[in-house]
């Protein structure tokens, strides 16, 4: 083996960066807890990590910051996992999601399908989306974005009951309940922005967070309030950032859906102009520890799920 890794207990500092999924702010409001280093002939690839608990232990695992938090690491390098002492590292496994573009690890698998607006293409949207956007901004609906580190108690809130809202209405995991702490975290970043619908009324009808992270100004969190759900303000929502994202010069990814071809998709499809494969890496740092504890879970319960002793 030719490079060697190390797990540095310093709540992801040596991964930190700029770029949002890498920013303290993120890091902080993720509960990042360690770096993973690898040293592989002279380049030095560094990946944020949350390292938990199996069971009640001893035995410790890995994973990656929620969204694109990615590896940082000199362009164009690429390591094969297979020249990695992983032992050194004292986890079972890691799972590591990149960022968009190719990852730094040979062999990552994709993982999902993104739809992304690319201002250097040629723009796109349905006819039926184009009417609506119309109809509301007719109606009294008003567009702002605001800066994350400017944004107010109100609008932080009112951002917060419409995601809630949508969280409860498409029955999310609890993992995706983040609460109010989490967002007053990230939205300190100066590479978050805070996207808002205002209904004629003048109350949030609609919100997104948008990011920029990597080259790529992500549509990060997002929700509707109930009350205003027949106007479909997200359109108009996601007609601002795509504007934006052009102004910075900068594609939109708009994410996936939940599984391929969902209706969640569907609806981002039709603001999208291209596609983009997304990869996560399924490390295994300790394969006989790995293996006991797929078996003491009964084996591997739900095929493609990592780790399988998880599932």
């Amino acid at each position: 083996m030719s490079a060697r890794a190390e797990l540095l207990a310093d709540r992801g500092e040596a991964a930190a960066g700029e770029e949002f999924f890498r920013s303290r702010p993120f890091l902080d409001a993720e509960a990042a807890t360690h770096t993973l280093r690898i040293e592989s002939d002279g380049d030095e690839l560094l990946a944020p990590l949350i390292v938990r608990e199996i069971g009640n232990g001893p035995e410790r695992d890995a994973i990656s910051p929620y969204g694109y938090p990615g590896i940082q690491a000199p362009d164009g390098v690429e390591v094969d996992l297979s020249t990695i002492d992983l032992s050194t590292t004292g986890i079972v496994s890691a799972f590591i999601r990149h960022s968009l573009g190719p990852p730094p690890l040979a062999g990552a698998a994709e993982r999902n399908i993104v739809q992304v607006a690319d201002p250097a293409l040629p723009r796109k949207s349905r006819m039926s989306d184009r009417q609506q956007i119309r109809k509301n901004l007719k109606r009294g609906y008003e567009l702002r974005i605001v800066p994350g580190p400017e944004t107010n108690p109100a609008e932080r809130s009112g951002f917060l009951d419409a995601y809630e809202q949508t969280m409860v209405r498409t029955e999310a995991a609890e993992r995706y309940f983040f609460g109010a702490a989490y967002f007053d975290r990230i939205l300190e970043s100066p590479a978050t922005w805070l996207a808002l619908a205002h209904a004629p009324g003048g109350e949030i009808a609609a919100a997104s967070i948008a990011a920029r992270s990597d080259g790529v100004l992500h549509y990060y969190l997002s929700g509707s309030a109930d009350s205003h759900l027949r106007d479909s303000p997200m359109k108009n929502v996601l007609e601002a950032l795509i504007d934006f994202a052009a102004e910075l010069g900068l594609p939109l990814n708009l994410g996936g859906g939940i599984v391929r071809g969902d209706r969640l998709e569907e609806f981002k499809r039709g603001f999208a102009n291209r596609e983009q494969p997304w990869h996560t890496s399924e490390v295994i740092c300790d394969p006989a520890a790995y293996e006991r504890l797929t078996q003491a879970a009964g084996g591997s319960a739900q095929p493609g799920f990592f780790p399988a002793y998880r599932a």
